[in-house]
């Protein structure tokens, strides 16, 4: 699964990398960070209709990890929806129609992945590596956003409604697989236009769901990752006590 990422870079820069048109107003209130965890607002990249001139536009915009379907009584199901699988999201109620046409890419510096002890090892302690390029590129999880209304909520207020978004999962490729069995979906850039595109159904981006990643680089780190209170850049740091567990 993927279940903590970092997401550090500046919200201009992610403009220019992903050809973004427009930056949602709540951006500002996102920091860096290098623990993103579920329920934490993420930056999601999308195409959607302008509110003005109805244009399709490529926009960065906020949302809670944690998919809330729109059929879902409250939004407490999200936290268990963090990751889709990509074997069934096609299909399996809660992910099929945003499959079909809300696909969104969660712009990461890397993400972390827990690798348990070998067989015989006398340490019982999980080893946290961070995975990313190894030339610092962002990575382009591919993930699916969903709209929830409050049913409590008044029409007319703007807090009505609730964005989430989760992450594609896909078991994972053989030089990966030794710290984890499952890895994120993460699509090149000459497979974003498909990915976003909303009038592509899911006959159309289906294949892209088995798309090959970018190079990846597994890096040991501290277990400071493991509690969510620690956010900083020495989370992702080599750990030199731990390198040869790479």
């Amino acid at each position: 699964m993927c279940g903590r990422y970092a997401s550090f870079g500046e919200d201009q820069a992610l403009a220019d990398e992903f050809a973004i048109a427009t930056l949602a107003d709540d951006l500002r209130l996102l920091g860096p960070s290098w623990n993103v965890a579920p329920t934490d607002g993420v930056r999601m990249v999308v195409e959607r209709a302008d509110k003005e001139t109805g244009e399709i536009t490529r926009q960065l915009r906020v949302a809670r990890w944690g998919l809330v379907p729109s059929w879902a009584k409250d939004p407490s199901i999200g936290n268990r929806m963090i990751n889709a699988r990509s074997e069934s999201v096609p299909d399996k109620s809660a992910f099929a129609r945003p499959f079909a046409s809300r696909r969104a890419l969660l712009p990461a510096d890397g993400y972390f992945e827990w690798k348990k002890p070998d067989e015989g090892s006398t340490s019982k302690r999980k080893q946290p590596y961070y995975l990313h390029t190894g030339d610092g590129s962002v990575i382009a999880l591919a993930g699916l956003y969903e709209f929830w209304k409050d049913p409590s909520k008044a029409d007319d207020d703007p807090a009505r409604w609730l964005v989430s978004a989760t992450v594609i999962t896909r078991p994972a490729l053989p030089d990966l697989a030794h710290i984890h069995d499952r890895q994120p979906l993460m699509l090149r850039p000459q497979d974003w236009d498909r990915w976003l595109d909303p009038a592509v159904g899911a006959d159309g981006a289906r294949d892209l769901l088995e798309a090959e990643p970018p190079t990846i680089v597994a890096t040991p780190v501290s277990t400071q990752v493991n509690a969510v209170r620690n956010n900083g850049p020495e989370l992702i740091e080599p750990d030199d006590d731990a390198a040869g567990t790479a």
